[in-house]
Order: C-alpha cells, then structure tokens, then sequence
C-alpha cells in the first residue's frame, strides 16, 4: 500500500507547510538518497505517497526532517545551536505490502512519532 508522511506544527497548530523532507533506505550498512521533498499545504507529501506500493521494500529506512530550518522560515527565534535541528526518524518495514504512515509532531522543543494508519 506505501509510504505516507505528515507533519503537525504544535507550536503552532497547523499543518508543516514548507518542512523540507528527506527519505533514505538505511539497509546494508550504508544510506541511499530515495527521495527529498517540500511539505504542501496540509503538511503532506505533495505527490501523497512517499513510495508507492510497488516501491516500498522490507528493509530500514529514515526519514529526515528540517525542522529548525522551518521554524526559522516561520520566523521563530531559536538559541545558537538549536535544541531540534534535524529529526531522524529511523523505521523498519516488515509488511511491504501493508501501509505504513509515520507522523511527526514537532515544536522546536520536542518531537512525537507512532506508526500511524
């Protein structure tokens, strides 16, 4: 079924529109580059899915995400270093048949995730 995202501002509480987003395979021992993308307007991937079903394999993979860069952008102070630079979230995909959602919530203070439906 694939591979989806979605990105919850709760500083805000909206939509990560804009979040820079990149998904790599993590598996055998190094990462390759699958895809770099923008968030659209409801904090999505704009083409919807990641990887679609024919693409997403078993295996690791991981998710970064550019989130002091977002809040800078949404115009937020934050301390030099930022407590939250990049959120890596590192997943496996046992069922690449099923679906897998992986939601972020994030603020530039804490970040949230769970293997959504």
């Amino acid at each position: 079924m694939g591979l989806s995202t979605h990105v919850l501002d709760t500083m805000h509480g909206t939509p990560a529109a804009g979040m820079s987003v990149a998904l790599w395979a993590t598996g055998a021992g190094a990462a390759r580059l699958i895809k770099q993308l923008v968030l659209n307007a409801d904090g999505r991937n704009p083409d919807g899915l990641l990887l679609d079903a024919s693409s997403l394999q078993r295996g690791t993979y991981r998710l970064v995400f550019e989130v002091a860069a977002y809040f800078k952008a949404r115009g937020v102070v934050l301390p030099e270093p930022n407590f939250l630079d990049q959120v890596n979230l590192d997943f496996g995909v046992a069922d690449a048949a099923a679906h897998y959602h992986v939601p972020l919530l994030v603020s530039p203070w804490s970040y949230s995730t769970y293997r959504g439906s």
